[in-house]
Parts: C-alpha cells; sequence; structure tokens
C-alpha cells in the first residue's frame, strides 16, 4: 500500500477546487496530483496547478492512473465511461449519471475492467455516521421504529446555476434527494422499495424543485420517510425514533473539517442529552478509501458496484411513483 496513485481532476466545479484538490495535495504519500482539466483555461486562475486545456487532453496522458470527475451530472455518463476505457479507476459526483440504464452500463463496464467506480457521497466516511451506527447497533435507542431524513437548500442566486438546468441533469431528485435516498440505505439496507413519492416541478425550468419519499424494506417492517429540494429552508438532518428513545443531528450530510456535529440523543431512562462529536474532514477520509479501493482487494470494489446500481434504482423508482401520483 505504498504506491502513489497518479490522479486528474476534469472540470473546475466548486466542489473540486475548494475541498477536494487542496486534499490531494495534502495526501503526498497516496496520491499525486497531476493536473486540473478544462475546457477553456483562459476563465481558471490556479496558478499553483497544471491546468489542461480538454478533458480527452487529461484522460490520454499515460502518467495517470485515476480521475475524479465533479462535472454536472448530464456529463458524467459519458466521461465515466471515457476514463474507464482508458483503464482510469473513477471517483465521481452524485448522481453518478441521469438515469438507472447508464449507471448499470458504467458499473458494468467497471466491473469488467476490474476498476473502481466510486460515487461521492463523501457524508458516508464522517465519523458522525460511524458512531449513530454504533448507537443504534447497540440498542441506545431501542429497536428502530422510524426513519426521517431532510436535506433541502435556499435558492440559489443564480437562476442559470447548474442544479436549475434540464440540460445539465439539474433537478432537486438527482443532487439533494439523493443523499437522504442513500443514508436510507446505510442504515435501513438496500433492500429498499420506493412505495410513494411527490415530485413538484418549475415549468418554466423543467427540473423538479422539491419533493420526498416513503421507503420501506422489502423483506422487513422499517421505513424512511425522506424530503428533499431546492428555493426551501434549510435543512440537513436525520432523525431516528427507536422503541425506548430518539436520535437527532441537524448536519448528517454536510459537517465540514472545522465543524463539531452534535447529537441530541433523549431515551426514557436517561432523558434528553447533548453527545458533542470530534470534527472530521470527511472529503479527506473518502480520497482514503478511493485509494483503499484501488490497491486494496476487489471486495471493496464488488460492494461499491452494487451501492452504485442499487442507489439509481431507487431513484428511477422514485421519479416513477412520483409520475403516476
Amino acid at each position: 500500500m505504498n504506491k502513489k496513485i497518479r490522479i486528474g481532476v476534469l472540470g473546475t466545479a466548486n466542489i473540486a477546487m475548494r475541498s477536494v484538490v487542496p486534499i490531494l495535495n495534502s495526501l503526498k504519500d497516496k496520491f499525486e496530483f497531476i493536473g486540473v482539466a478544462t475546457r477553456d483555461p483562459s476563465k481558471v486562475d490556479y496558478p499553483d496547478y497544471n491546468i489542461v486545456k480538454g478533458y480527452d487532453a487529461l484522460i490520454e496522458q499515460t502518467n495517470l492512473d485515476a480521475v475524479y470527475i465533479p462535472l454536472p451530472n448530464a456529463m458524467h455518463y459519458e466521461w465515466v465511461k471515457k476514463s474507464l476505457k482508458k483503464g482510469l479507476h473513477v471517483l465521481v459526483e452524485k448522481s453518478l449519471a441521469c438515469n438507472y440504464e447508464e449507471v448499470k452500463e458504467l458499473n458494468f463496464l467497471a466491473k469488467e475492467k476490474n476498476l473502481v467506480l466510486l460515487e461521492n457521497f463523501q457524508f458516508r466516511t464522517h465519523s458522525q455516521l460511524k458512531t449513530i451506527r454504533e448507537i443504534l447497533d447497540n440498542g441506545v435507542i431501542g429497536k428502530i421504529r422510524i426513519l426521517r431524513s431532510t436535506f433541502c437548500f435556499p435558492p440559489f442566486p443564480d437562476k442559470t446555476n447548474i442544479r436549475y438546468r434540464k440540460d445539465l441533469g439539474g433537478g432537486a431528485l438527482l443532487d439533494a434527494g439523493a443523499y437522504p435516498v442513500r443514508l436510507s440505505q446505510l442504515l435501513l439496507g438496500k433492500e429498499l422499495e420506493v412505495t410513494s413519492a411527490v415530485l413538484n416541478f418549475d415549468e418554466d425550468l423543467g427540473v423538479d424543485i422539491w419533493g420526498g419519499a416513503f421507503l420501506k424494506q422489502k423483506n422487513g417492517s422499517l421505513f424512511s420517510q425522506i424530503a428533499f429540494g431546492f428555493d426551501n429552508y434549510y435543512q440537513c438532518n436525520l432523525e431516528v425514533v427507536g422503541s425506548k428513545g430518539k436520535l437527532y443531528t441537524n448536519r448528517i450530510f454536510t459537517a465540514k473539517e472545522d465543524f463539531t456535529p452534535t447529537l441530541f440523543l433523549e431515551t426514557n431512562s436517561e432523558g434528553l442529552k447533548e453527545v458533542n462529536l470530534k470534527d472530521d474532514n470527511h472529503f479527506k477520509n473518502m480520497l482514503i478509501y478511493f485509494y483503499t479501493c484501488i490497491l486494496g482487494d476487489s471486495i471493496n470494489r464488488e460492494e461499491e458496484y452494487d451501492n452504485n446500481i442499487s442507489q439509481a434504482y431507487l431513484l428511477q423508482e422514485l421519479r416513477s411513483k412520483a409520475i403516476e401520483s
């Protein structure tokens, strides 16, 4: 595990330049940062980085092992596929692609070539989630009865924001709704089904702005209620109600490295108490996990293929149920 992974970035999205590239540069024992590709270098002001003109120009380089892709959703399928065909491991922003069939195809290709294809839900590597799972597994709040999660943003100031653009794969489901769907699987298992859903569209923009769904275990009685959206009051929470208590946190998806998460834990025996957790850097954790998947055995790769496909299937189900209603 002492090999350096030579990695490049396709695109100069804010999440890449603010949160991922600086960490890649800091993990010098694991990664060698090759550069960032952009279609128009004249608009990029990062003098400390090697800027490559054009995405093809970067993935054509022979000194590359992996890529990170923070492009708009509608561009994921094309560039993930091209990267995999070049023999590159891929870390891609969520959602992995715009529909279930595309996601299946990409994962089958990654499996055929024995390459890592990882969807960047970095929150799942935060130590906060590990603590929550330990509390639930240890029965602190008794048996799980209800899971609720909401992820909503206030309006974006720029109406040309990629999240509002249908042609770029915008919409609240793929951007915000994907998070509580993924969290539901992490806590209730991947064998879930969407029994009801709602999506509300902006007719002028042509994209879904807010919605929600009810997800239930296929072979069990547990369920989750999720809500998500743009142009809403900010919400980023998880609530788990058990037979003997309740757990709540209000920064489950976006706990930055300098943020100290707080769990609100209420039980019959001890009443309400606040549990202050350690701050953590889930972007760093995810990059280390990506590195481990590349240089480790194939077990993690297989698990991630299943994760990607089950996530895309639930998003498709949610959309279908919403249309039916």
